[in-house]
């Protein structure tokens, strides 16, 4: 028997597989970057994954419709931060479409490349734009790490079924 080449319909509603996704408890991150004209941009992500250690290699997705995605696709480097427990408000912030100046106030360093590092998270890489692949709705993004540092005494931000939590809680 051949296997099928494509799949079968979903037997499932968007809103219950966004809830089955929201099943898997994952870390909280912020991607930065540069546009063209040196405009400073981030976002909130949960899609981030590690995908080789040599080379060091990590993957983030970003919907291919968002405003910032011609800064991320033509940018050659990008950071992305692991938030601490306690950042839950810089992970709302750079996910909330009102906010106007996401960086505003919050306290960050330019990287080797020009992009914005933020201060006080668990961990940061400093990635070159390696790859990007256009699948359903998104883009997933490889970034081959150049640089990378973690605070070792940081717990790390966590979100679960909608909502943050700086511990999981136990059964």
């Amino acid at each position: 028997m051949n296997p099928p080449r494509r799949a079968v319909a979903p037997s499932f509603t968007p809103q219950e597989f966004r809830a089955a996704l929201g099943m898997f408890a994952t870390g909280v991150t912020i991607v930065t970057a540069r546009t063209d004209d040196g405009r400073r941009v981030g976002l909130t992500a949960n899609s981030f994954n590690s995908v080789s250690l040599a080379p060091p290699l990590v993957l983030w997705s970003l919907a291919s419709a968002a405003g910032s995605m011609p800064a991320f696709a033509r940018g050659s480097h990008y950071a992305i931060h692991i938030l601490a427990s306690d950042q839950r408000t810089l992970a709302e912030r750079f996910a909330s479409k009102a906010v106007v100046d996401r960086f505003g106030g919050v306290a960050w360093r330019e990287g080797e490349h020009g992009v914005p590092l933020l201060d006080g998270v668990a961990a940061v890489f400093e990635c070159f734009n390696r790859s990007q692949y256009e699948e359903g709705d998104h883009v997933i993004f490889v970034g081959e790490v150049e640089r990378c540092r973690i605070d070792a005494a940081a717990t790390p931000l966590i979100f679960h079924g909608g909502r943050y939590f700086s511990e999981m809680p136990l059964a």
